[in-house]
Parts: C-alpha cells; sequence; structure tokens
C-alpha cells in the first residue's frame, strides 16, 4: 500500500504542479501581458478552481490506483512492459509514445462522444462541462466513474503495445501536460502554427475550449482527424482561432 501511496501522491503533486504553474503565469504573472490571448473574457472563480481541484485529487487517485493494479499485482506478467531498451530499439522507445498518443486520442475520441449522449451526460460528464470556462485545473475534473474511464488507457496500452517504463511516464507526463494546455483558458500557441500542416492536425487551446463553451463538437484530444472525419469539428474553430491570434499578433493571417 505504501507503493500505492507514493504512486498517488506523486501523481497529484504532478498534476498540482504542472497546473498551478499554468495557472499562476496566466492568471497572474503575465494577465496583462497575455489579456488578449485570453479565450473568453469572464473571470474564473475561486469557487470554480476548488470544485476543479476536489474533482481532480480524487481523478488523480483513481487513475493511479488503475495502473498501480496491472503494474505491480500478477496481471503485469499478461501486459508488454520490457526491462531492457536493447529489447527493441531507441527508436521504439520514442516511437511508442507517439503511437500510445494517437491510440488515446482514438479511445479518447469515442468515448467522449459516448459521455455526451443524453442518457449519461448529466449523470457523469456534467461534472467536468461545470466548468463552461476551464481553468487548467480543469484537467482531471471528472466523475468517479468518468475518471475510471480517462484512467483505462494506460492498462489498455500496457496490454496492446511494448512499453518501456520511462515511456510509460512519458506518455502519462505528455498526456497531462497537453490535456492542462486544452483547458488553459488562453491560446499560446506560436504564430507560424497557423500556416504549419501541423494546424490541420493538432488541436489547441481555442479548440477544447469552444467544447466546453457549447458542450458539442471538437471531441477529440490531441487531435483533429476524428472530428474532421466524422464532421463533428466546431465550423466557427478556425475562424475563432484566427480572431484570438490577430488580436494577440495585431496584423492579419
Amino acid at each position: 500500500m505504501k507503493d500505492l501511496f507514493d504512486l498517488s501522491s506523486m501523481s497529484f503533486v504532478q498534476y498540482l504542479f504542472f497546473a498551478g504553474l499554468y495557472y499562476w503565469i496566466c492568471y497572474f504573472l503575465l494577465k496583462k501581458t497575455l489579456s488578449n490571448a485570453k479565450i473568453q473574457q469572464k473571470e474564473i472563480t475561486e469557487t470554480d478552481v476548488r470544485r476543479e481541484v476536489f474533482h481532480s485529487t480524487i481523478s488523480s487517485f483513481i487513475m493511479t490506483f488503475m495502473i498501480y493494479v496491472v503494474v505491480h499485482t500478477p496481471l503485469r506478467q499478461y501486459t508488454n512492459i520490457y526491462k531492457n531498451i536493447s529489447d527493441y530499439s531507441l527508436y521504439w522507445l520514442i516511437g511508442s509514445i507517439l503511437i500510445g498518443l494517437f491510440i488515446h486520442d482514438t479511445y479518447f475520441y469515442w468515448m467522449h462522444r459516448l459521455l455526451h449522449h443524453k442518457k449519461i451526460f448529466r449523470l457523469i460528464h456534467l461534472v467536468h462541462h461545470k466548468s463552461t470556462n476551464p481553468s487548467p485545473f480543469a484537467a482531471y475534473s471528472f466523475h468517479v466513474l468518468e475518471a475510471f474511464a480517462e484512467g483505462l488507457i494506460v492498462p489498455l496500452l500496457l496490454f496492446v503495445i511494448p512499453l518501456y517504463p520511462i515511456s510509460i511516464y512519458a506518455f502519462v507526463l505528455s498526456s497531462l501536460v497537453i490535456n492542462i494546455y486544452g483547458h488553459l483558458g488562453y491560446e499560446i500557441a506560436p504564430q507560424w502554427l497557423r500556416k504549419s500542416f501541423l494546424f490541420k492536425i493538432l488541436n489547441t487551446s481555442v479548440y477544447h475550449n469552444l467544447h466546453h463553451k457549447q458542450f458539442k463538437g471538437n471531441y477529440g484530444l490531441y487531435f483533429r482527424f476524428w472530428d474532421r472525419i466524422m464532421k463533428t469539428e466546431n465550423p466557427d474553430y478556425e475562424k475563432v482561432y484566427d480572431k484570438i491570434q490577430q488580436k494577440r499578433f495585431e496584423e492579419k493571417f
């Protein structure tokens, strides 16, 4: 149980550190500098932040517990965790993280669509959507059942693809940081992104913020392709994104 406590504590501290760092920088340190990057102009209240941190604390424990059960019990023998980098290669160590993000995005998109079913939304997903104007702390603000669904991705990956311990940690950390960016409330993407091919592939903070504001569309986590394939992308996304970026950089695209 000590291992579980240590893992849970580390997971929560990691969430609190990155969410708190983004929050402090955007909402306090550089608030005036980033004023034109604010996606929704209304202010986030202390009540909102407390609610998000409360639910995120519980979610963090649940998701850590799910990883613990697989990694620190006899179930581990059925996973594809490997101990030596030489068992595969350095290329695979890096590639497995990217493949994991791709699988996660696909899993998340369809799970997210299911959570928006009218018979499920009010029972489960509404907890997350109480953050209509999300802060970085909303990243893990889930109902208990949604936390289980969200946390299932790591055990799933461990049974599907070979993963080295560093790759597992890198996947979890990158997922958290990207998730926090999606709930940031500010668009901090660099100007060059708009004219890059990456813009057609990657989500932005505006992308997910529109989902929180309008409760529909933009269901993807990291990438745009499932929303574009399934025609669920918000038709105003690029227009809203351009408006904010034009205001930030004071020039037309």
